[in-house]
């Protein structure tokens, strides 16, 4: 409870809405005093690891995240030993393999680095990523038999399968042998007589649950590696770690917690990436004008966005084809549409989300609103719903649903949540109750296939059996790690900051607060933020931004604190401009100053 917690600044409720408390407990803040001493780091920075429950004695490994130390061996996931056997038998016969992938960021680095690693040891292959509309999620078995068909002994599913059993068996029924490299939660029996690779199936006990699917697949391909050295010592093994940037890209998009070796994976896959070896990736970074090294924030609102637009409006397989590519014409070919697809699926993303902030603001007028807000509309495209229920979570600050109707009145949806609150639970309850024809998907994020006629009924069902969001949004509250000046927001905080990351999943970005600082200037910006000028009381000046914020609370209250001192939270972050690298304060909230 917030009364639990201590307040930041006397703040209940700020310009968003929500109370403001001190993330670190007393204990916490002990450990940071010990961190900062004991291993001469700057006592903010100390501060962000104790929030984040970094032990005293394990700074300097956190700081330094390496593959060598954080990487687990493949081999305690259940059934890699099996899967890693027998590809390495398919490379060392030269046998055709077929990758069948996911049409999002995670399936096409997967698909990628698969390929990348085949076409090292001249192995037959190609990759094939199902249609979004007309074949939906994951293998179905016309894809599998046509695969066979084309020659493929081998088919390796990557970011799906485990939830394909009938799909499996008609490719194991046509010929073919197949493997599992997947993520997902298991809805139901894994497929059968398969080695499948999931460290989310309830049988594995290797504790790599926060694995994305290149994650998981760069750990096979380790292994495979391992076993191509007994079978084939003639043949030179590829340079794994020179594609951390595929695995970098995905584990960052995917959303997954940045926590044991996917800090490394962030962390040395960046490095990768600003050489801009592979040239995808560098045709991506120059369409999105990326004139700075690099980071997380670049892969997640950038890079990744232009690669799910061919699996959200266009070509399902242009991401993967991008990202396998060696080819500096194809990549730029390839980049250019997907650009362009990027760029239509704005426009259809700003107006969908009208239509669906229109509808959700009646639901939510007049009271407390349902639990989850559910919208739909016969208008909308399949491929933009996970969007739009993202942009309608943030502006409700509860789960939402967007679903996209077809003539024949089956609807295809997508979820998101809150942190507390497990969607893919509730979704699965759905499907048990026959209320959804199909549903799945994990704590944050869950994807519905509903009939019209249903909606009122999963609506009833969802406000039946989500009481404890009510509860989540009465006590939801930001968590400050410190207080700062801006005096004190320098380049050397800066860097100091950037040491403790990547930031992301399970490792947020360090929130601050700028406590009594007076808006000597305020003014929109671009298409909808908000530019600050900050002052101290001590006559330091801070350049600040708050994205996305016009019309909204927050920004319809910055705006009218021209002149006024307030508080103001949010992230130090670089603005680079002109070849110049300066600070910034990225603002997410505001307070009276006077608050108390």
């Amino acid at each position: 409870m917030i009364g639990e917690r201590r307040l930041m600044l006397g703040v209940r409720r700020s310009a968003t809405g929500v109370a403001w408390v001190h993330r670190l407990t007393p204990r916490q803040e002990m450990s940071a005093l010990a961190m900062a001493q004991g291993h001469g780091i700057p006592e903010i920075v100390a501060r962000v690891l104790a929030g984040r429950n970094v032990p005293v004695d394990g700074v300097q490994r956190f700081l330094d995240p390496t593959i060598r130390d954080l990487l687990p061996d493949p081999t305690t996931l259940t059934d890699m030993e099996a899967l890693a056997d027998r590809l390495a038998e398919a490379v060392s016969r030269r046998e055709r393999v077929a990758i069948f992938g996911d049409y999002d960021v995670d399936g096409a680095c997967s698909s990628a680095l698969l390929a990348r690693f085949l076409r090292h040891f001249g192995v037959d292959h190609e990759i094939y990523i199902p249609d979004r509309i007309f074949e939906g999620y994951g293998p179905n078995p016309q894809a599998m038999r046509d695969l066979v068909a084309r020659g493929a002994s081998l088919i390796v599913t990557v970011d799906c399968g485990s939830n394909s059993a009938e799909s499996i068996a008609a490719a194991r029924e046509a010929g073919a042998d197949v493997l599992v490299l997947d993520h997902h939660q298991v809805g139901g029996a894994l497929p059968a007589g398969v080695p499948v690779v999931n460290p989310n199936r309830e049988d594995d006990l290797s504790g790599q649950g926060h694995l994305c699917a290149a994650g998981v697949t760069f750990l096979a391909l380790v292994q495979v590696v391992r076993r191509i050295r007994t079978l084939r010592p003639d043949l030179a093994p590829p340079d794994l770690l020179g594609h951390l940037d595929l695995v970098a890209l995905a584990t960052v998009c995917d959303v997954v917690p940045l926590i044991g070796v996917n800090r490394a994976f962030v962390t040395k896959g960046l490095l990768v990436a600003r050489r801009m070896t592979n040239p995808g990736l560098a045709a991506l970074a120059r369409f999105a004008r990326i004139g700075e090294p690099l980071n997380s924030f670049h892969c997640g609102f950038l890079i990744g966005p232009r690669i799910n637009a061919g699996g959200r409006i266009g070509d399902a397989a242009l991401g993967s084809r991008l990202l396998a590519t060696d080819d500096p014409v194809e990549a730029e070919q390839i980049a250019t549409l997907l650009d362009r697809l990027n760029a239509e699926r704005q426009a259809l993303e700003q107006q969908m989300l009208a239509e669906a902030r229109a509808e959700a603001e009646a639901e939510l007028a007049g009271g407390r609103g349902p639990a989850i807000v559910v919208t739909g509309s016969e208008t909308w495209h399949p491929g933009i719903v996970g969007l739009l229920a993202a942009r309608l979570k943030e502006q409700a600050r509860r789960p939402a649903f967007a679903v996209a109707f077809g003539p024949n009145g089956l609807g295809s949806g997508s979820g998101r949540s809150i942190p507390g609150f497990d969607l893919g639970r509730l979704v699965r309850g759905a499907v048990e109750r026959g209320l959804l024809e199909k549903g799945g998907g994990h704590a944050m994020a869950a994807g519905i296939t509903v009939r019209r006629e249903r909606l009122g009924d999963l609506r009833a069902y969802f406000e039946e059996h989500a009481a404890d969001v009510h509860r989540l949004i009465d006590e939801e509250a930001l968590q400050f790690d410190a207080a700062l000046a801006a005096e004190g927001a320098t380049q050397g905080l800066l860097d100091a900051i950037e040491r403790a990351g990547p930031f992301g999943s399970g490792h947020p970005a360090p929130l601050f607060v700028m406590p009594r600082h007076r808006v000597a200037d305020v003014a929109p910006v671009g298409t909808s933020h908000i530019r600050l000028d900050l002052r101290s009381d001590g006559g330091a000046s801070m350049k600040a931004i708050a994205f996305r914020a016009a019309g909204s609370d927050l920004g319809n209250f910055l705006q009218r604190s021209r002149g006024a001192t307030i508080h103001v939270a949010g992230h130090v972050q670089a603005n680079y401009w002109n070849g110049s690298r300066t600070v910034q304060f990225r603002v997410i909230d505001a307070a009276q100053a006077n608050t108390a």
